[in-house]
């Protein structure tokens, strides 16, 4: 999935109408207005410090844009730091925020001051673990390749002990996944905000694990596809598990607010009152409101980490 996904991300823009599919940010400025704002607010209320602003695979670019206006209203300008490796989309974002820098790792982010973390869309493109029960034991999933056929099959078999007690009886067939490279990152991150002082704002689709079910998906041309056909020609994404990361953030020393539905995030937002005053120009922004708060409102979550000594974020209640 890491070597597919990072093909993939290399070698394309596979945002919009003619490309795969359609984020959030691409959907309506609101978004990323409001999570501006969001950033905005707990900035000004943490005592306005000298802090970063940062995103992780930022797309085209445009939720970035949009944040940074929205911020900049509120007397809120910060150097902007993005994460991201692909040189197509790094052009994307170029010619939206050129003032942005760069990097390929989240370990390359300032160390000197507070951060500011956003992530749309992120962990969900992130390599998965699968686990699969065999009459009564677990085994890895595996990818083995058949001439051109890419297919999945069990590997080894794994101790028990590794499966969640209340998960272990599952039937046959059922499927476990986990995100180490998730993990990973955001045990990065929670210690830098832990340590620098900041918030992180992670949206996504996903659900609160652990639970059994298989989410591995691929998309091409705004539909479905297989993602054992063509590796590196289709995303490929998995559900985010965000109680994990939710516990690693509280493990890691940070303070945890959600998860909560995007939905009901965005209308804590006042993305009601925003919608409204576009649409006396542009009408057709009910419609993006409403794909964004109820189309996608329960699916997609949004949870935040923080350091103890800032304030409680918006949103949340």
């Amino acid at each position: 999935m890491a070597a597919a996904n990072a093909h993939y991300y290399a070698t394309r823009d596979p945002l919009g109408a003619g490309g795969d599919f359609t984020t959030a940010p691409e959907i309506s400025q609101m978004f990323g207005e409001l999570i501006g704002l969001w950033c905005a607010d707990l900035w000004d209320r943490a005592g306005r410090p000298d802090a970063a602003w940062v995103e992780l695979g930022p797309g085209r670019g445009t939720l970035a844009a949009d944040a940074l206006r929205a911020m900049a209203k509120a007397g809120f300008s910060p150097p902007v730091h993005f994460v991201e490796t692909s040189p197509v989309l790094r052009a994307e974002q170029a010619k939206r925020v050129p003032d942005a820098t760069w990097h390929d790792d989240v370990e390359e982010l300032p160390t000197d001051r507070p951060l500011l973390i956003v992530a749309n869309e992120f962990f969900d493109a992130l390599p998965i673990r699968q686990l699969v029960r065999r009459g009564a034991a677990w085994h890895e999933r595996l990818v083995a390749c058949q001439d051109t056929l890419f297919l999945p099959i069990p590997g080894k078999q794994v101790p028990d002990e590794v499966i969640p007690a209340h998960l272990r009886d599952a039937p046959a067939g059922a499927i476990i996944e986990t995100s180490p490279a998730s993990v990973g990152v955001m045990r990065v991150l929670a210690a830098r905000i832990v340590a620098q002082g900041g918030a992180m704002l992670a949206v996504d689709y996903g659900y609160e694990g652990p639970a059994v079910g298989d989410t591995l998906q691929a998309v091409r041309g705004h539909a479905y596809a297989n993602p054992f056909e063509e590796p590196g020609e289709r995303d490929l994404t998995a559900h985010v598990d965000f109680a994990t990361l939710g516990m690693v953030g509280h493990a890691s020393g940070a303070i945890v607010s959600g998860p909560v539905g995007q939905g009901a995030f965005l209308r804590a937002l006042g993305i009601d009152a925003r919608a409204a005053a576009l649409a006396r120009n542009m009408p057709e922004v009910l419609a993006d409101r409403d794909r964004l708060v109820d189309a996608m409102g329960d699916l997609f979550k949004v949870l935040a980490l923080r350091q103890a000594d800032w304030p409680e974020p918006a949103g949340f209640a």
